[in-house]
């Protein structure tokens, strides 16, 4: 059976996650980082692509995007993914796989969910149990958008720009947001989004990028469809 192809519009954000194979290890020491982030800095103005927040973990990357193009995030993965598997590979003198194939993702509603995803991505630390606070991560977004740190890499979503008047403003709006934990149900939303390629967003949303690309942006309902029984007597009418 095909695939399905991967819903993507040019300027809707993008939530995606790049896992290693098998859940192993994909950075292995502080210089992969570095490196991993300077590619996706370069490869992502290549690409067309604003990074709002990333965090690079163990075995995995999460990052939030949004692009010029549809076809500028599979350009920019597709650039970066074998870029840092060279490097890789020559460095710890390795072969094969390092990444499980193509990146999930979910195309995002952005005045009810792009901050919450903003938040899920830069608690992943915290959720992993690596850190006690966002703030002490080093290979994430937070430092940019909590406290002002400068990165070349991330480019502030309008939605960000928002919550103040200054980068005093907004840097302080935005560490009030990690105040409360997010909601589980929230939580699963984007998890179930993001691995089943599908819109993250309310119903009128979920339309108008199904009207977009032409085909369905939700999971489908389980089980076969109802079989559609012909009339017993052709001398019926119906209406």
């Amino acid at each position: 059976m095909p695939r399905r192809a991967r819903l993507t519009l040019a300027n809707v954000p993008l939530h995606l996650i790049q896992r290693g194979n098998n859940r192993q290890a994909c950075f292995f020491a502080e210089e992969d980082y570095r490196s991993y982030l300077e590619w996706l800095t370069e490869y992502a103005g290549k690409a067309g692509c604003q990074v709002h927040a990333y965090v690079l973990m163990t075995n995995h990357v999460h990052l939030l995007l949004s692009a010029d193009r549809t076809e500028s995030a599979g350009e920019l993965m597709k650039a970066l993914g074998q870029r840092y598997v060279q490097y890789v590979n020559r460095t710890y003198q390795r072969s094969g796989t390092l990444w499980e194939g193509r990146f999930r993702s979910c195309l995002i509603q952005e005045e009810d969910y792009l901050l919450a995803c903003q938040r899920y991505i830069e608690l992943n630390p915290v959720r992993a149990g690596m850190v006690a606070h966002p703030a002490e991560y080093r290979w994430s977004s937070y430092g940019v958008n909590a406290q002002g740190e400068a990165d070349a890499l991330v480019k502030p979503h309008s939605l960000y720009v928002a919550l103040g008047l200054d980068n005093a403003g907004r840097q302080m709006a935005y560490r009030e947001l990690f105040r409360d934990e997010l909601e589980p149900g929230l939580m699963g939303e984007i998890r179930r989004a993001t691995n089943g390629n599908f819109v993250l967003g309310n119903e009128r949303f979920a339309a108008q990028i199904s009207a977009a690309v032409g085909r369905r942006a939700t999971p489908g309902k389980p089980g076969r469809p109802r079989k559609i029984e012909e009339p017993k007597s052709s001398n019926l009418f119906l209406t």
